[in-house]
């Protein structure tokens, strides 16, 4: 059985700190939004990919990566993948700004 996606207003897009995260609850799942140097908005599940856990919202950014604040593991929030020498991953989701309104797809 197939589930159908929705998008879902999470944010305004003049209240997103830039270059930190901001935490949102959707549907259920902890989820982290990024407004990184450039503008974009990204959205990343909010749980680090360490074997211990912890979260992302604290995380450090730099460009397109963001770095684990406590295992301080580089994430990228294009695909949520830990960069190598380490491993793991994160789920990414779909973001949208539309005027000033932020939605994700979920």
């Amino acid at each position: 059985m197939q589930m159908t996606k929705v998008r879902i207003k999470v944010a305004d897009y003049d209240s997103l700190p830039e270059r930190a995260g901001q935490a949102v609850t959707v549907n259920g799942e902890n989820i982290v939004l990024f407004r990184i140097s450039n503008g974009e908005v990204k959205a990343v599940e909010n749980r680090s990919p360490h074997r211990k856990g912890g979260t992302l919202a604290d995380a450090l950014v730099s460009g397109n990566f963001i770095y684990c604040p406590v295992y301080d593991l580089k994430i990228s929030l294009d695909d949520g993948k830990v960069q190598a020498p380490d491993t793991g991953e994160v789920k990414t989701y779909p973001v949208e700004v539309i005027e000033n309104e932020v939605y994700i797809t979920i």
